[in-house]
């Protein structure tokens, strides 16, 4: 079967086509499929026109027409298309129901009869009230076309693939019927790449990883946790790894300062080469998820990186979080909000090495057995249909 993966975007800086699409396409070309991810690089540019192969997946950024902003939007989405067409696919999959992809579903959706390949759409996020309309930073028209897009592109798809249960019970209350909805959680490598070692002594166990967005949670509960646990723990200390969208980061050291923390906060910002060292530095890693819509429809990446290299992880119990982490056997669980709750958590791994050392290699064999996206190859394949 020839497959065409059509992003919203490129390869960088957002991550979905290479965290999300390039994984899925790979499991489809082992099992025999050839499979193109189809790129508009608007937001890096200097990769426009560029071509490769990754592992039997071909990658074609297209070239970025100049001009007039809304002229340029048209002839994106028609380059997009066109070469959509020349490729000759079986099944055209639309990453995410928005922007670009979002587009390009419906232009190809006015096509008629034998004209118009199989068309799947994906969603990963949900993009409209209570979502990324939410944290975005888009004008009132570009929310309500959005929530538009959104809404039309999974009730006109033939068929959805969704990250998550939410999502996946967001769609089925939009109309769409329940046997066109695969359910296609993110993963792990089948083979975990660069697998991080942890048996030696190299662990500090005075460390709390937090690899994060920020957006995901109050930066004020975070620092609230690590108090509470230097109380009880006090060479306690708190390692981050991440950026924020609006220099969320900036607000947690400001608030470490002023309750005497600042001592007990290493920021190292984003070097993604450098996570396998944070990761074997770390005695576990905390993942607060506040209980939002936007949080319930997601299946965090972090958090099965984390799982895949065996750092034993506290996570609040919210949405997909409850499917990758099995409590007191791959990780801990805690209610959401309870700040109490997650601070004693923490404290119970720092303070037990044989629960720590227990987690991280339950962590890695429930991700080898049960997280990779081999998984769902099926249900992928099953909603890419008849052309099969």
């Amino acid at each position: 079967m020839r497959i065409v993966m059509v992003g919203p975007f490129g390869m960088r800086p957002r991550m979905t086509m290479r965290l999300r699409a390039m994984p899925m396409a790979k499991v489809l070309v082992g099992r025999g499929h050839t499979v193109t991810l189809l790129l508009p690089p608007w937001q890096n540019p200097e990769d426009a026109g560029a071509r490769w192969e990754e592992a039997g997946v071909h990658v074609e950024n297209i070239a970025l027409p100049l001009g007039v902003p809304g002229l340029q939007h048209l002839w994106t989405t028609h380059r997009l298309v066109r070469r959509a067409l020349e490729l000759k696919p079986d099944v055209i999959h639309c990453f995410k129901p928005k922007a670009y992809a979002g587009l390009v579903h419906w232009w190809l959706r006015q096509l008629v009869g034998a004209r118009r390949p199989r068309l799947v759409v994906d969603t990963d996020d949900w993009e409209g009230p209570g979502g990324w309309n939410e944290i975005g930073g888009y004008g009132r028209l570009q929310r309500g076309f959005f929530t538009w897009q959104e809404q039309w592109g999974l009730t006109h798809a033939d068929a959805v693939t969704v990250a998550s249960r939410a999502l996946q019970s967001l769609a089925w209350a939009l109309g769409v019927k329940p046997q066109t909805v695969a359910y296609i959680p993110n993963g792990v490598p089948d083979e975990l790449e660069r697998p991080v070692d942890r048996t030696g002594s190299g662990i500090d166990t005075s460390i709390i990883l937090l690899y994060t967005r920020f957006f995901e949670f109050s930066v004020h509960r975070v620092v609230e946790v690590l108090r509470q646990v230097r109380v009880q723990i006090p060479q306690a200390r708190l390692l981050v790894v991440g950026q924020g969208f609006h220099g969320e980061e900036q607000v947690l050291l400001r608030l470490a300062g002023e309750l005497d923390l600042e001592e007990a906060v290493e920021y190292t910002g984003w070097i993604p080469e450098d996570l396998p060292n944070h990761f074997a530095r770390a005695a576990l890693a905390i993942y607060p998820f506040d209980d939002t819509l936007l949080n319930r429809t997601k299946c965090p990446v972090k958090l099965l990186e984390l799982i895949g290299a065996g750092v034993p992880v506290v996570a609040d119990a919210v949405g997909e979080i409850r499917e990758i982490v099995r409590h007191d056997e791959t990780g801990l669980l805690v209610e959401p909000g309870d700040v109490n709750g997650f601070a004693e958590a923490v404290v119970r791994i720092m303070r037990d090495d044989s629960l720590r050392r227990r987690l991280g290699r339950a962590a890695v064999l429930d991700a080898t057995r049960r997280l990779t996206w081999r998984r769902c190859i099926k249900q992928l394949e099953q909603a890419y249909g008849d052309t099969l």
